[in-house]
């Protein structure tokens, strides 16, 4: 496969962002690790279009580096931001049509290809159920695949304290336990299982 044809799944702004913050590095401290200025650090993690080289640069001053998968469907980390934005935008509608998406991009896909999907650590959405969600939708998309979840899956901050209904529509009813997968019980996020069937 030449360079040309490489599928990047998440905008490189989005691998970059989530790179730096996976590693609890600020702008500047990234900035002095590449020898890029902080303000190019900046604008790039704001949408501004970068070099191949420049990314690459990035990601390895934060302790990543850059694969490609022979896919177009997005990645995790895409799809968090995406999540994030409906949210701020008042309409968990287009958040679960968000989430539901990445459900089928992650059933989609088999083997490698679905765990590269989930590589990237997402950024948090604003909202700890949705955060939880995430990570469950992850864990049990992987593991029905047998592929090992990443660390980021099953940090403390992605899982509920209090077993919450994962409510779009105040009208939901609550699953019983057996309606719920056990990745979204683990996580105490109580989500029927058939909300993420194919349609």
């Amino acid at each position: 496969m030449s360079y040309s044809e490489v599928v990047i799944v998440a905008s490189s702004s989005t691998l970059v962002r989530a790179a730096r913050r996976s590693r609890h590095l600020t702008q500047t401290r990234l900035a002095a690790l590449t020898g890029i200025d902080q303000a190019s650090v900046s604008h790039h993690e704001r949408g501004r279009d970068a070099a191949f080289s420049t990314v690459d640069r990035l990601l390895a001053g934060a302790g990543h580096r850059l694969y490609a998968a022979p896919t177009r469907r997005d990645d995790v980390a895409s799809a968090a931001v995406a999540i994030r934005d409906h949210l701020r935008a008042k309409d968990p509608d287009r958040a679960l049509r968000a989430l539901l998406q990445l459900n089928d991009d992650l059933t989609a896909e088999h083997g490698l290809v679905r765990g590269i999907l989930a590589l990237a650590e997402p950024e948090p959405t604003g909202d700890r159920v949705w955060d939880a969600a995430i990570a469950a939708l992850v864990a049990w998309r992987l593991k029905q695949e047998q592929i090992p979840v990443p660390a980021w899956v099953d940090e403390p901050e992605r899982a509920l304290t209090e077993p919450t209904v994962f409510r779009v529509d105040p009208a939901d009813p609550t699953p019983g336990p057996d309606d719920v997968p056990d990745e979204f019980a683990e996580r105490g996020v109580l989500a029927w299982a058939d909300t993420f069937a194919s349609v």
